[in-house]
């Protein structure tokens, strides 16, 4: 009896391994069969549909990034009116287009429709109209490379907008961050390369993990609009403000030295900058960054599917997926992890949220001042105090993650940006005070947005029924030709002739 006892143990045991012998062969074999290639990718092949047929498990992940359905504590992949849950944004950004509409980013599949969709771009009925250049396209397709290859880089930054209308028709995608011959991650985009040059580096040097983060940071950085270049006098070219380092004060300092001003505030008539989404720069001042963590093991996490390792192109916040963002090195339990990430956006955004109200009311009382009478000289360093705590703050809102990249270094920046607002608002109330005004300066309703934007002076309903009959009438003509265009480029097989 025992000896059939072992018999059977020893039988099942024998066909387990073998059973898991064949599933090895199985996986060994499709992993060798898995990624051979269908078509030929050459040049800058801006549609990532033509890229699936070889990659198809990435191309699958990435179309992903349209879902809209993940929310967090404050953050979404869906919509979010983010003038509407901060209403007086308006009156910091006056005069600006963001006042005008501005809300949560969703993911990069939806990059050239919203850029499209989005009042601040207007609504060009023509090409060369428009208020925006054709640099504001430069982070948002893969035909972006494309264009600057056929056109030289000079010349795409020295368009409008709505030149590229029916040219820009494809999202972010595999041509931004990858060699079609190689599959190595490269940078596309010149602005990082200059960017590193101005700092005596040269980013051919960075490592395969360092370019797991660089690729993301051809877009995910502050930047500016440089029409100084030399021989470039059309183009708005896009610059990183690098040159003297990457804090918050290196960049400001630099800003100050070039006396450059993305707008004037037309309340406060301050030179104000605003900041884009220096992701990458507070990034690199946390904790992961620190460690060697690359903005690709969070963001894009490896998965395994069939026997086959790959890169999650799924690109979104790793509080969706924390399981293979988080997991790799931290043991906690899952509910800790979101926990202690959503304290630190807590704190951070009370400090952020109270800010904001300080730096409207000062925009307020500085018009005040200057209804009353005072002088440029009486002015130059409330509007320089206004414009240091702004961009302060712009810069630890504006960047997508900060709270988590870096608690530390964006509460040092919240801090300084309050002291900063407080101190100039007492020098604000001494002025008033010696110009005869010894009361408080009327305040709008700063939780009203529609109030805030007539306030201000935009004339919302009017530019809403423009950029309506600019969508109707003049995108769906853009992507018609942009098709059309597409249709006559050819996919190679492998082996063909």
């Amino acid at each position: 009896m025992k000896n059939w006892i072992l018999f059977t143990i020893t039988a099942v045991a024998a066909f387990l391994l073998a059973l898991l012998a064949v599933n090895i062969f199985e996986r060994k074999s499709e992993a060798k069969f898995a990624y051979q290639p269908k078509v030929e990718i050459e040049g800058i092949e801006p549609r990532d549909s033509v890229w699936g047929l070889n990659y198809p498990r990435q191309y699958q992940s990435y179309r992903k990034t349209a879902d809209t359905t993940f929310h967090s504590m404050y953050g979404t992949s869906g919509h979010k009116d983010m003038l509407e849950s901060d209403p007086e944004l308006v009156v910091l950004w006056a005069g600006y287009a963001f006042s005008k509409n501005y809300n949560a980013p969703k993911g990069h599949a939806w990059a050239v429709e919203d850029i499209t969709k989005i009042l601040r771009t207007g609504a060009p009925m023509a090409p060369g109209e428009g208020p925006m250049p054709s640099t504001c396209w430069t982070c948002k397709s893969p035909d972006v490379p494309r264009l600057m290859s056929e056109l030289g880089v000079a010349e795409y930054y020295s368009q409008k907008w709505s030149d590229f209308g029916s040219q820009v028709i494809n999202p972010i995608g595999c041509a931004d961050c990858h060699n079609p011959k190689t599959m190595q991650l490269t940078i596309t985009r010149p602005a990082l390369i200059e960017a590193f040059e101005a700092m005596g580096k040269d980013i051919n040097q960075a490592s395969h993990q360092e370019m797991r983060s660089l690729v993301c940071a051809q877009c995910h950085v502050e930047y500016y609009f440089d029409k100084t270049k030399p021989g470039m006098e059309k183009a708005q070219y896009l610059t990183f403000p690098w040159k003297d380092g990457m804090d918050v004060e290196d960049m400001e300092a630099y800003y100050d030295n070039i006396d450059f001003a993305d707008w004037v505030h037309p309340l406060s008539k301050t030179p104000m900058l605003k900041a884009q989404h220096p992701d990458y720069e507070l990034f690199e001042m946390g904790v992961h960054a620190k460690r060697g963590v690359s903005c690709a093991d969070c963001h894009m996490p490896y998965q395994t599917e069939g026997g086959q390792k790959f890169t999650n192109h799924h690109i979104g916040s790793p509080l969706s997926n924390v399981e293979n963002s988080c997991f790799v090195c931290h043991r906690e339990k899952v509910e800790d992890l979101v926990t202690d990430v959503y304290e630190r956006q807590r704190k951070i955004k009370e400090g952020t949220g109270n800010l904001q109200i300080l730096i409207a009311k000062a925009h307020i009382e500085a018009a005040k001042a200057l209804e009353l009478g005072a002088t440029e000289a009486q002015m130059a360093p409330i509007q320089k105090g206004i414009r240091h705590a702004q961009w302060r703050w712009d810069y630890s809102v504006a960047s997508h993650g900060a709270a988590f990249h870096a608690p530390l270094e964006t509460s040092r920046i919240v801090t300084s940006a309050t002291e900063i607002i407080q101190n100039t608002r007492i020098d604000l109330s001494r002025l008033l005070a010696s110009l005869g005004y010894n009361q408080e300066v009327p305040m709008p309703d700063l939780k009203n947005k529609q109030a805030l934007q007539a306030y201000v002076g935009w004339d919302i309903p009017k530019d809403q029924a423009a950029k309506q009959d600019f969508l109707e009438q003049v995108v769906p003509q853009w992507l018609k030709e942009g098709k059309a265009r597409e249709a006559k480029m050819p996919v190679k097989t492998v082996g063909s002739n």
